[in-house]
């Protein structure tokens, strides 16, 4: 059977109207088109505009290897000053990547270029949104944000493969317990099914973006990326308006994540044995009972 894949929606432009209803009211994911094509960035936004405006700032990356099981998430594998990184991934293929990056504090004319699409919805979070850059070939492992916002992602420079799943399908995508993101050891591209066998069956949506397309996530929903070009993105992100969706991101930005990196840097390689033991036991579960339900 494999993993289920259908095309993800694709618009030329939308309305308010037909955005909420079809959406962000059904929480499913669409790429606009024409969104980033009416701001300055669609014109201007460039590996070597990035690197003039943002300079030899020195900015954290991270590669593909696992995660540390006795450091936090999201710990950076090493450090670089911005500029030699656009010169990097300009010219060769590599796994660093930037991560949660915030340039428009160094650069706050970069302001002045995207707009937020409140014309479609409100409860956008940040002033200084945050962009995300990589190498040919880097790839984001399988995860969903923390803090549960939906997210307009919009690309630049090159070519980005998306796969997306939706919120229900955690334990059969292996998630970690006590954690936003999956087991690390399966390849979601060309996943091994005897090894891995809840991942035979999954659906999922996949698309590839180009530059200036808009990808909408909705809330909760699990996300791969690979860059199939040194190229970058930036990510508005706003609230849901559920209280159980609120409610759900501070539990994972205060107590789950507190406990996590308590338990990682008690009990380290040991912890993180029994979180994959659980994920792999959670998802055999779950495929056994055919869940989740259609």
């Amino acid at each position: 059977m494999g993993i289920i894949l259908s095309p993800i929606d694709v618009v030329e432009d939308i309305s308010k109207e037909d955005f909420y209803e079809n959406y962000l009211k059904k929480r499913k994911p669409v790429v606009i088109r024409n969104m980033a094509r009416k701001w300055p960035a669609y014109q201007k936004w460039n590996l070597d505009f990035m690197k003039e405006a943002v300079g030899d700032i020195e900015v954290p990356l991270y590669d593909s290897s696992k995660a540390d099981p006795a450091a936090p998430i999201n710990t950076a594998a090493a450090k670089m000053k911005f500029s030699e990184y656009i010169d990097l991934i300009k010219e060769t293929p590599t796994d660093l990547r930037i991560f949660f990056f915030d340039p428009i504090k160094a650069a706050p004319q970069l302001l002045n270029d995207y707009i937020f699409p409140k014309d479609l919805m409100g409860g956008f979070l940040d002033k200084y949104p945050s962009m995300f850059f990589g190498g040919k070939g880097s790839v984001t492992f399988m995860h969903f944000d923390i803090d549960m916002p939906h997210i307009f992602h919009t690309h630049f420079n090159g070519r980005k493969h998306v796969l997306l799943f939706d919120y229900k399908w955690k334990e059969r995508l292996y998630k970690l317990p006590f954690a936003t993101y999956a087991l690390e050891d399966y390849d979601i591209e060309h996943p091994d099914f005897e090894k891995f066998p809840a991942l035979d069956g999954i659906e999922g949506i996949e698309c590839y973006l180009e530059h200036g397309d808009t990808l909408f996530m909705p809330t909760g929903w699990w996300h791969w990326m690979k860059y199939l070009d040194g190229s970058f993105s930036i990510s508005l992100r706003a609230w849901d308006k559920s209280w159980a969706v609120k409610a759900h991101s501070l539990w994972n930005l205060t107590v789950q994540r507190g406990f996590d990196n308590f338990m990682k840097s008690r009990f380290k390689g040991k912890y993180m044995d029994w979180k994959e033991k659980k994920a792999i036991e959670r998802a055999h579960r779950a495929l056994a009972k055919g869940l989740p339900k259609r």
